[in-house]
């Protein structure tokens, strides 16, 4: 994964786009918060997926889409080992 400047994009277009990496957080509002505090602003507020799996995502200042995720089977997995 890379964070590239907007600069460098193929199109000239200034919405946010392309794929969305998702980050697993325990707290999503305190890491949304951390986010906005350092200067991405709000692209979706946290919404709830189903089973659990809920996500929010930011737009850093190049034009990125980061995701935050709570998904209840990583935190599973993670248990199991």
């Amino acid at each position: 994964m890379g964070i590239i400047d907007r600069r460098y994009a193929s199109h000239r277009d200034e919405s946010p786009d392309g794929a969305i990496i998702y980050w697993h957080a325990d707290d999503l509002a305190a890491e949304v918060k951390d986010l906005l505090a350092r200067g991405p602003k709000e692209h979706e507020p946290i919404l709830e997926r189903g089973d659990g799996f809920v996500t929010p995502s930011v737009v850093d200042p190049f034009g990125n889409i980061l995701g935050i995720m709570y998904n209840p089977h990583y935190v599973e997995i993670l248990a199991a080992h």
